[in-house]
C-alpha cells in the first residue's frame, strides 16, 4: 500500500525554496539526520553534513550511500572551535541541528556525555552562530521527551512545564532553555539585515527504515528476525506517539521556511506529533509488525529490571497545524507497512539509497495530490 493523504488538508514542502540554499546538518550520520539529508538533496540544497561517524554499524548513512552529493564533515559539537571554524567556511543559510546522545537508556549509562552533548553540544551550535552570524533561520531539534511527563491522558502542548525524570529527557529540557536564551538575550536585538530566527521542534516516536538505534522498538525487533530469535519488550503496555520519520522532518521543512519569511513570528517552539489515533502501545505495534512481516518475527515480554521509562507521552500539534498549516499524513498503520517494506527490501539485497529515496519522493506525491 502506498502513502496515502490525510483528511486533514496540509501545507506542502517548496521544492523552489530549498533548491541552491545552503544549509548545515549537525548529526547527519544518525537515523533521522540521514533522512534528512537525502530529502535536502533531493530537493537541490547544498548540504553540509557536520557529525561524528555513523552511530551505527549497519547505519542507513552507509547503506543509502547518504554522503553522495553533499559535504560530509567528521566532528564533534563539543568542540566549539572546530564546528565554529566549519560554520565559518560553509557560510549555511540554514542550519538544523540533530546532533545530539538520543537513547535514554543509554543516558542512564552515561549521563556526563548525554549532558555534553545534548546541552554543552546546543551551546556550542548557537555560539558558533551566534560568532558569525550568518544563519538565517535555526532549528533546533530536542524531543518530546523534554516535557515534565506527569503521565497526563491529554497532550501536552509548547507552553507546559519542561523536564525531565532521567538524563536524556532532562537534558532535551536544558537544551529548549539554552535556546531560548540565546534567541532572547543575543538573536532578537540585533538589527533586521543580521536577524536569526531560531526555532525548537518536539517529535513523536519516529519510525522508518534504516533505524538500528540501541533498545528501540522497530531496531530491536529488525536485530531479532535477523538472529532468528524472540524481541524482548521491556515495557509492552507504554503508550507512545508513533509516526514515520518523514512526518517530523516534513513538519520541520515547513518550518524552516516560514523561519525564513517572517523569522520573529515563527521563532518559538513547536510540536509536531502524530494524529491522536497514532498514539498507541508498544505491544499494538510491535503484534502489527509482527503481521506484517510473518514467519520469522515473535517477541516476548522482558522481565528483568530496567531504568524507569515513561508510561504514557501524547503530543499537541494543533498550533502547527493552525499557524503552519502542518498536518500528519500517514496513519500508523500505513507508516509501519513503509517501515517493514523498506526492511524486507534490505534483505532482498536491493539498492537501499533508491528505496529511500523512492519511499521519500511517494511522501512528496501525497503533497501534490
Amino acid at each position: 500500500m502506498g502513502f496515502r493523504q490525510s483528511a486533514v488538508e496540509g501545507v506542502d514542502v517548496n521544492p523552489q525554496f530549498w533548491c541552491g540554499k545552503r544549509v548545515l546538518i549537525t548529526g547527519h550520520t544518525g537515523f533521522k539526520g540521514s533522512w534528512l539529508a537525502l530529502w535536502l538533496h533531493r530537493l537541490g540544497a547544498s548540504v553540509v553534513g557536520y557529525s561524528l561517524s555513523a552511530p551505527t554499524n549497519p547505519s542507513l548513512f552507509e547503506i543509502a550511500r547518504v554522503s553522495e552529493g553533499i559535504e560530509s564533515i567528521t566532528g564533534n559539537v563539543r568542540d566549539l572551535s572546530h564546528l565554529a571554524a566549519v560554520m565559518e567556511k560553509a557560510r549555511p543559510q540554514l542550519v538544523i541541528h540533530m546532533a545530539a546522545e538520543a537513547i535514554v537508556r543509554r543516558s542512564y549509562a552515561a549521563p556526563v556525555e548525554t549532558y555534553a552533548t545534548n546541552v554543552m553540544g546546543t551551546v556550542n551550535l548557537l555560539e558558533a552562530i551566534r560568532l558569525n552570524l550568518g544563519p538565517r533561520a535555526v532549528i533546533v531539534v530536542t524531543s518530546d521527551k523534554c516535557y515534565e511527563n506527569k503521565e497526563w491522558v491529554w497532550a501536552y502542548r509548547e507552553n507546559e512545564a519542561l523536564g525531565g525524570r532521567d538524563p536524556y529527557s532532562s537534558s532535551k529540557a536544558c537544551a529548549e532553555m539554552v535556546t531560548a536564551l540565546y534567541r532572547e538575550a543575543f538573536f532578537n536585538g540585533v538589527p533586521e539585515d543580521r536577524y536569526v530566527a531560531v526555532a525548537t521542534v518536539r517529535a513523536g516516536n519516529v519510525l522508518g527504515g534504516g533505524d538500528w538505534g540501541q533498545d528501540r522498538l522497530i531496531p530491536d525487533i529488525m536485530r531479532s528476525v535477523q538472529e532468528n530469535r524472540p524481541v524482548k519488550i521491556r515495557n509492552p503496555n507504554a503508550i507512545r506517539p508513533w509516526q514515520h520519520v518523514l512526518e517530523a522532518l516534513d513538519g520541520y521543512l515547513i518550518l524552516a521556511e516560514r523561519l525564513w519569511t517572517d523569522g520573529r513570528r515563527f521563532s518559538e517552539a513547536w510540536n509536531f506529533g502524530p494524529d491522536p489515533t497514532a498514539s498507541r502501545s508498544v505491544r499494538w505495534v510491535a503484534d502489527r509488525v509482527q503481521d506484517l512481516w510473518g514467519q520469522g518475527l515473535r517477541w516476548e515480554q522482558d522481565s528483568g529490571s530496567h531504568p524507569r521509562e515513561a508510561n504514557s507521552l501524547h503530543l499537541d500539534s494543533t498550533k502547527a497545524s493552525r499557524m503552519l498549516g502542518w498536518a500528519p499524513r500517514l496513519t500508523l498503520e500505513e507508516a509501519l507497512e513503509k517501515v517493514v517494506s523498506w526492511y524486507r527490501a534490505l534483505a532482498e539485497d536491493r539498492d537501499m539509497r533508491q528505496v529511500t529515496l523512492k519511499q521519500i519522493s511517494a511522501y512528496e506525491e501525497i503533497q501534490k495530490s
